[in-house]
């Protein structure tokens, strides 16, 4: 690779994931400033709620830098098939053009993402784990296996003119993951043991103190509760879960009872699979007319919609009947997940729904039925004396869970730095130094379009929800004065007020009277008229109900 010039930098930037929980985009970068080779890792998504983002259907980071620098972009390595990690490479590829590269049961999701986009299946190349090293530009990389909730995760080893960078990904230390990779200490100590110039590494569970728990140990408890149900038994769970899906899937089997899944991401996730022989001994499922002819202590349902998704196969369910198949008094309804923050309430209200109809819910409180697939405090602990790296950047994580996980690397010497989206950190000298600060952010998927944080689209959806719409009608004849009353129509608003009487009659009054004994000045200009109806508008809906709505106003004029 040659020798370090004096004028290059090496450089780490997060477009997404460092300072929140998902939508991971990190860029590395070497050479002249301005002028790096970058490569960029992963490319995910984060998902809406109804506060924030109504009707919107995906958030995407905003790449607009990395765009910008499409000439510069070496390759796209996946870490690993994470929504929050792949999810917008459909999106995004297009507008990047670099070659992809992922591990095989990776590149199958990938390759599904691009063709849903119309975009090119053959951009992504399978690549072996480490020591097989892909050269691009300045760097060279290599896939280093690692144990997490999905098959086939990895860490990255990014070696450059200026030292070598460890990227963790999402990983968890499990001996037993029963399907991916085991945790594989003498791996990390050997790509270790030449001097680690910084360690990116993964913070989610830095507040759990206690040490993580394998997959295998919690195959035992769900077959028992499989082997004691009495009814139909629904299981749901993240759908890329696929050692998950296997566990309950045989305790079901095990139980005499048939497998059937319903969504498209989990046939999909089983489906990709199976294909690359991940899951070579998954039982044979049944489809769901099928299951409608098996007696109910015989069948199992494996369903999408652990976080309490609206659209998904839980909630239908919960909500009554899902493709012929309903849930009634004596069933059991497992969640063998957790449940993200920020969905407790979507989660509580199927729960709640499912009670109603008499169906024993049995979720994760005690542990006993699911274990994370992130590290938790002591396993980063143990990454960290592993790697011995000379730098610590915390990623993957809210503010929070990145200042904790500096402090702790610095109890046992090692220096560390809080890099939140946007923060460019040069690397080349001996410690983290902030180069740049770049303009981040975010873009929604609203439909078929990409819309802008910033663009006031949602803000204003928001303020419709919050406050009610009145849209005004006035038209105007060629002299300038209004030719009959004007008219309103309201959304999102009582339809009486205070005086008892109709909200629209009272607020087509008090317009009708301002445009009585407007003045002709007024009547002739278009954005005068409309901020005085607009503000009458408002007054009078204040007064009558004691809501400010938004207001459209449509003024015609005949020629």
């Amino acid at each position: 690779m040659g020798s370090a010039k004096a004028a290059d930098r090496l450089i780490y930037l997060a477009l997404g994931g460092a300072g929140e929980i998902g939508m991971n985009a990190y860029v590395y970068g070497y050479g002249t400033p301005g002028q790096e080779r970058l490569i960029v890792v992963d490319l995910g998504v984060t998902f809406p709620d109804m506060d924030t983002t109504p009707g919107v259907d995906l958030i995407l980071p905003d790449i607009a830098w990395l765009i910008e620098r499409k000439s510069q972009i070496e390759a796209i390595f996946i870490t690993h098939a994470h929504e929050d990690h792949i999810g917008a490479i459909g999106h995004f590829w297009e507008s990047l053009g670099a070659p992809v590269y992922a591990r095989p049961f990776t590149a199958n999701i990938a390759r599904r993402k691009l063709a849903e986009h119309g975009q090119p299946e053959n951009v992504v190349t399978v690549v072996e784990p480490y020591p097989q090293m892909i050269d691009c530009g300045p760097f060279q990389v290599s896939y280093l296996p690692i144990s997490h909730s999905i098959p086939e995760s990895a860490g990255l080893l990014i070696d450059t003119p200026d030292g070598r960078v460890l990227h963790s990904g999402d990983f968890k230390i499990d001996l037993t993951p029963g399907v991916g990779d085991p945790f594989s200490a003498a791996l990390w100590e050997e790509v270790s043991k030449s001097g680690v110039k910084a360690l990116v590494c993964d913070s989610t569970n830095v507040f759990s103190h206690v040490p993580g728990r394998s997959e295998a140990t919690i195959a035992e408890p769900i077959a028992e509760l499989m082997k004691d149900a009495g009814g139909m038994v629904v299981a749901t769970t993240f759908a890329s879960n696929i050692a998950r899906l296997r566990t309950l899937a045989h305790a079901a089997v095990a139980a005499g009872r048939s497998v059937c899944l319903l969504g498209r991401s989990m046939r999909r996730m089983v489906d990709a699979a199976t294909e690359v022989g991940l899951l070579t001994d998954f039982p044979s499922t049944i489809s769901p007319e099928d299951a409608l002819d098996v007696p109910r202590e015989n069948l199992m349902l494996l369903v999408t919609g652990s976080q309490g998704e609206r659209r998904a196969a839980s909630a239908q369910l919960a909500n009554g009947k899902y493709l012929g198949l309903s849930l009634k008094e004596g069933d059991m309804f497992l969640f063998s997940s957790k449940t993200i923050p920020g969905n407790e309430r979507g989660v509580i209200r199927i729960m709640n729904q499912l009670s109603e109809l008499g169906v024993d819910v049995i979720d994760d409180a005690q542990g006993a039925y699911h274990v994370s697939g992130h590290a938790n405090r002591p396993d980063l602990e143990t990454l960290h004396q592993i790697v011995k790296p000379q730098i610590l950047i915390p990623m993957h994580g809210e503010h929070r869970h990145l200042r904790e996980h500096v402090k702790l690397g610095a109890a046992s010497g090692l220096s560390g730095i809080v890099a939140v989206n946007g923060m460019m950190i040069d690397l080349s000298g001996n410690q983290a130094t902030v180069a740049e600060y770049i303009e981040t952010g975010r873009r929604y998927v609203d439909g078929s379009v990409q819309v802008g944080q910033f663009d006031g689209i949602v803000r204003n959806r928001i303020r419709m929800a919050l406050n009610g719409q009145i849209i005004i009608t006035l038209i105007l004849d060629e002299n300038d004065e209004p030719l009959g009353d004007p008219w309103c129509e309201v959304s999102g608003l009582a339809e009486t007020g205070q005086s008892n009487a109709s909200l629209v009659e009272v607020i087509e009054e008090d317009l009708s009277q301002f445009l009585g004994r407007a003045k002709p000045k007024t009547l002739r200009d278009d954005v005068a008229l409309e901020k005085e109806l607009k503000s009458i508008a408002r007054r009078s809906a204040q007064a009558e109900i004691g809501k400010k709505p938004e207001v459209i106003v449509i003024v015609s004029r005949l020629a």
